[in-house]
């Protein structure tokens, strides 16, 4: 069966095209080796679940790596003690049940929590079967739950933490895992504001004596590197000979995505199952190349995944985490990186944001272009700067090719005569968000734009348009107080240049 790209749930090496892990495999088993304690937890579709996968083959040869996904657990499971044990006894027997180096009677104690058959069905009890199991056991055991924020906002699982930390706390005196490994979104940082704003939560919780105040911290980077995709790019070419130039494709992927996992999987998987084929791309060779990679990215842009959806739903759940995007991307603002800041902690946790030195800035392109995107259209439908360019958008195209020296020239037309009674912060604050509303309906569906993150301040906004296989970058500055140039860059060669408002005077500020 020829292998493909894969989106949806668990890569597997045998059926999809993937980039090699087993250097973080080894680091990850480093901190088993040492005993620890951990949580691995990063943003939607960031390949936890691919890696605790392998983790567990990974780690079979020195340990019983035991795998379990309380997504399997229904909300039913979680309502006391006693449905609980019994439901996390009934999915360990199912994963032990296929292995052989599992004592017999500890297999027949958990299938007897698991059927009920046991007349105090409480943790201490489940634990206690734990302590025997790791007594007995000719290797030492890891623990691996995927999914942890799923059963995140119950009392009981909170309960299930404290005595795995208890535990852990007394691995010399009492037989326990020899490593917990916990996945999940939330990071323990963030899993008590969580369980805070869920309705019904029980007000007591033992956050100082959790079991995160043991945690080691896992620094692992998840994310692809350059490296690690030409090596997938270099599986694929050998199968298909397109003779693609796997170096700029992947130096591509990881401008537009650094290296986020699901993006990368996404742009390969559209290219060589979209792109390739259709009318403008018809084969391989045609679609693995710097048109066929913007064209994918054009088409991910504007489809609906659920990555996409859950990063607009949490600009909703949490409304400090959108006010620090929205003065990201439109007021210029330098936002140090603080960890300890709570919006910064939400805007990390959800892949928002990483550090860039010592600030905070939007993780990756496509996540930038999407949330200015939907910024954007919140304002569409009743703005006339957005009207303008609709209705002017079809004497720009020319020859297949966009003629921005006009598209300047018409925006600062419009601009002056819909705001040019404004005062001065007026063209210098939104002067930029403006021309992104009249520059919206002339390249949609043609083309993509992004702002150059280097060049993002109060000052400065460089936005860099993909247009008929050729990029313009347009240049938008402050030059003196309350007023704003913008030049066109094409081949590194100013093309057109107009000042706001058009009697402005002045030098430029660099």
């Amino acid at each position: 069966m020829a292998k493909i790209f894969n989106v949806a749930a668990v890569c597997r090496p045998e059926q999809h095209y993937m980039v090699d892990i087993s250097g973080r495999l080894e680091q990850i088993k480093q901190m088993v080796d040492a005993g620890q304690y951990f949580t691995i937890n990063r943003a939607r579709q960031y390949g936890k679940t691919t890696t605790l996968k392998a983790l567990t083959k990974f780690l079979d040869k020195d340990y019983v790596a035991v795998n379990l996904d309380f997504q399997r657990m229904s909300y039913s499971d979680f309502r006391n003690e006693e449905t609980f044990v019994m439901a996390f006894a009934r999915e360990l027997s199912y994963m032990l049940r296929w292995r052989k180096d599992i004592p017999e009677e500890i297999l027949e104690k958990l299938e007897m929590l698991a059927e009920g058959n046991v007349k105090n069905l409480v943790l201490s009890v489940l634990f206690r079967y734990f302590n025997q199991w790791c007594q007995e056991s000719k290797k030492k055991i890891v623990l691996m739950i995927d999914e942890v924020d799923s059963a995140s906002n119950n009392q009981v699982f909170l309960d299930f933490l404290a005595l795995l930390r208890v535990n852990y706390i007394d691995r010399d005196e009492v037989p326990t895992f020899h490593s917990v490994i916990l996945a999940g979104v939330y990071d323990v940082k963030n899993l008590k504001r969580k369980l805070t704003a869920e309705a019904g939560h029980k007000a007591y919780s033992p956050w100082n004596n959790s079991p995160w105040n043991i945690a080691a911290d896992f620094i692992v980077d998840m994310s692809f590197s350059v490296k690690d995709i030409t090596g997938m790019l270099l599986e694929y070419e050998s199968d298909h000979k397109t003779g693609m130039n796997v170096s700029q494709i992947a130096e591509m992927l990881y401008e537009y995505t650094s290296g986020y996992p699901f993006l990368v999987s996404r742009l390969c998987k559209l290219i060589d199952e979209r792109i390739s084929g259709s009318a403008e791309f018809q084969d391989k060779q045609a679609a693995w190349t710097r048109s066929g990679f913007l064209k994918a990215v054009h088409l991910l842009l504007k489809e609906k995944n659920t990555l996409f959806e859950s990063l607009v739903n949490k600009l909703s759940d949490y409304p400090e985490l959108r006010t620090m995007i929205y003065s990201l991307l439109f007021a210029g603002k330098a936002i140090p990186y603080t960890p300890l800041n709570p919006s910064i902690q939400i805007a990390e946790m959800f892949g928002f944001v990483k550090q860039s030195e010592d600030d905070a800035v939007i993780s990756n392109r496509i996540f930038e272009t999407i949330l200015y995107d939907l910024f954007l259209s919140e304002e569409l439908l009743n703005h006339k700067m957005y009207d303008a360019g609709l209705k002017d958008k079809t004497q720009f195209i020319q020859n297949g090719r966009l003629n921005m020296e006009l598209v300047l020239e018409k925006f600062v037309t419009h601009f002056d005569d819909l705001y040019g009674d404004q005062d001065k912060t007026f063209y210098e604050d939104d002067g930029r968000r403006y021309f992104l509303l009249y520059l919206r309906p002339i390249i949609n569906g043609s083309g993509n734009y992004y702002i150059e993150a280097e060049t993002r301040n109060r000052e400065r906004t460089d936005v860099v348009v993909d247009f008929g296989g050729e990029q313009l970058i347009v240049e938008l500055k402050v030059f003196a107080p309350g007023a704003l140039s913008i030049k066109v860059y094409e081949n590194g060669k100013c093309v057109g240049q107009v000042r706001m408002p058009p009697s402005a005077g002045g030098e430029e500020r660099y």
